[in-house]
C-alpha cells in the first residue's frame, strides 16, 4: 500500500515517530510513537496546513512516499470514534484511543477517517509494531510553496 507524508525535509527518512512521540498529535498522546500518514499527497498537505498554518509552514518540506504491508491494519469508521472526534484542539478521547490502539502494537497501521475530508483517509502508523521494518520509504520529493 502506498501513503504520503508531508515533513520537514530533514526528518523525511525517519521511522522513528519522534516528532509525534515528542508532541503527541491527533491520535496519540506525548511519549507515544507513530507516524501520520494519508492516502495522497494532497490530503497530506491538507492535514499538515490544517495543524500548522499557511504562513507557519517550514521553507525546507518534502513528500515521503511509504510502501506499506496491509495485511496488519486496523480499519475505524467514524462510528468506532468518539462523540467528538472532530472537535478542535483535538480531544483527550481521540488521543486515548489513538494511543490505546498503538500500545496494543497489535496493528502496523490504524485506518481512520481524515480529520479534514472525513470520506477520505489518513492513517497512523505504528513504529514499535515488529513489521515497521518492512515498512520503506521509497522517494522523497521537495515541496515548493
Amino acid at each position: 500500500m502506498r501513503l504520503y507524508r508531508i515533513v520537514k525535509t530533514k526528518h523525511a527518512y525517519d521511522l522513528t515517530g519522534m516528532g509525534a512521540k515528542i508532541n503527541g498529535g491527533s491520535w496519540n498522546h506525548e511519549g507515544i510513537p507513530c507516524i501520520y500518514l494519508s492516502e495522497s499527497r494532497a490530503l497530506s498537505l491538507l492535514e499538515y496546513t490544517a495543524h500548522t498554518g499557511l504562513k507557519t509552514m517550514p521553507p525546507a518540506l518534502s513528500f515521503a512516499t511509504f510502501e506499506v504491508p496491509e495485511h496488519s491494519m486496523r480499519s475505524l469508521s467514524v462510528a468506532d470514534l468518539p462523540a467528538n472526534w472532530l472537535q478542535r484542539p483535538h480531544s483527550n478521547e481521540n488521543r486515548d484511543l489513538g494511543s490505546s490502539l498503538l500500545a496494543e502494537t497489535g496493528y502496523l497501521l490504524i485506518k481512520l477517517p481524515s480529520l479534514i475530508i472525513n470520506q477520505e483517509f489518513s492513517f497512523v502508523l505504528n513504529t514499535l509494531h515488529p513489521l515497521i521494518n518492512s515498512v520503506k520509504i521509497t522517494d522523497v520529493t521537495s515541496y515548493k510553496q
